[in-house]
């Protein structure tokens, strides 16, 4: 009867009710924790996030070094060995297999979520693929119609139009001390890689037309990455099918005939596809590169490349590219070199003014403990009817 009593009493009654008000809370906790992870996985905040976290600056430049690398070396061996000389359809094939790499990661749910679409208008994105389109393409032909001189001028000529674009379009401002970097690094370049300016009046054209795209280009994939919440996969996987559709309409105008009728073997179809695979991933990490830092800085890691290449060639191959060239290479680098400094600076400037922000809002956060503790703990004081 005692027991009976006891199973029946009050003091029964609260400990049960205490009981199931402790699994609700954990049952609460969990439902924040499975919010939490799907947060972090799931959404076009959490998917920036983590690309933020995996993909620093230094990872995502040193990833598009390498692979820039590779692709220059693969390309060679495809236009000269295998003989396809038809750059608008290797560039064509290279974004054909992006979005078929892109669509099998979004059939297995492992593509990035993309903001909402009211986000972004669909003019940043279609601005977007058409001048992605342009970029690539022309920058083939430019090199086609083209000497090596006025190629590298028409790219070295890419970093004041950049900086010119940013200011009229969002009026962006960079230092002097920066802006004396970007010439040391130009003039470098120039001495270096400039040893012939043969006049092409149809390829002249194509290069000015080139050099606005490719600025534009650069601008709007940094842009939108890091203003919105859009990660580099996501942003390709929205863009690419209107590149892929550029650049069949500019296959026929820009490539010479031939292209389909091209005699296709094991060796050759192998090289095309390896140089495919590699235009991925230097899609991908250039869009990474562009997230992670900016157009300008995107445009240097070019131009480092670029005099990379020379010397590599000089120490590793023996080739003579001359004194003045050699110069050339090492006054860019120098360059270079001042101008990662001044943005690491920049950026440990701006760290620094942030932090003492972050800490107030640690310390409110943390004056605020107490107070809701002291207030469930006297809210447990209360009897439960």
């Amino acid at each position: 009867m005692g027991l009976f009593s006891f199973l029946l009493g009050e003091d029964a009654r609260r400990f049960i009710k205490r009981k199931d008000s402790d699994a609700g809370e954990a049952g609460r906790a969990l439902e924040e924790l499975r919010g939490a992870l799907y947060s972090e996985l799931r959404t076009s905040e959490g998917a920036k996030r983590q690309q933020q976290r995996l993909c620093g600056p230094v990872v995502a430049m040193t990833f598009n070094f390498m692979v820039a690398v590779g692709i220059i070396l693969t390309n060679k061996l495809v236009m000269g060995k295998g003989g396809f000389n038809f750059p608008i359809f290797l560039t064509l094939i290279h974004y054909c297999l992006a979005w078929l790499l892109l669509a099998i990661f979004k059939a297995f749910s492992m593509l990035p979520a993309s903001p909402p679409s009211k986000s972004t208008p669909f003019s940043a994105l279609f601005s977007l693929g058409v001048v992605m389109a342009f970029a690539s393409g022309l920058a083939n032909a430019s090199l086609k119609h083209n000497s090596v001189g006025f190629y590298q001028m028409a790219k070295i000529s890419v970093t004041p139009t950049i900086v010119l674009t940013e200011f009229i379009l969002f009026r962006k401002t960079i230092s002097l001390n920066k802006i004396l970097a970007l010439v040391l690094v130009s003039m470098g370049v120039a001495v270096a890689t400039v040893t012939d300016l043969e006049f092409n009046l149809f390829g002249a054209c194509i290069a000015v037309i080139w050099v606005i795209p490719s600025a534009v280009n650069k601008i709007l994939w940094s842009n939108l990455q890091q203003q919105g919440n859009w990660t580099a996969l996501s942003l390709m996987w929205k863009t690419t099918p209107l590149t892929i559709l550029f650049l069949v309409a500019l296959m026929p105008l820009l490539d010479p005939p031939g292209g389909l009728t091209f005699q296709w073997n094991a060796n050759n179809s192998l090289t095309i596809l390896v140089s495919a695979a590699l235009g991925f991933l230097l899609q991908w990490s250039g869009a990474l590169a562009l997230g992670a830092t900016s157009a300008t800085s995107h445009v240097v890691l070019g131009q480092f490349k670029t005099c990379v290449i020379l010397l590599g060639g000089y120490l590793l191959f023996k080739s003579d590219p001359g004194f003045v060239s050699l110069c050339g290479a090492i006054v860019a680098i120098c360059g270079m070199s001042i101008y990662t400094w001044l943005n690491l600076r920049e950026s440990h400037e701006t760290h620094a003014t942030q932090l003492p922000k972050a800490r107030a809002r640690m310390t409110k956060r943390n004056d605020e403990i107490p107070v809701i503790t002291r207030t469930l703990s006297e809210v447990k004081k209360f009897p439960v009817p």
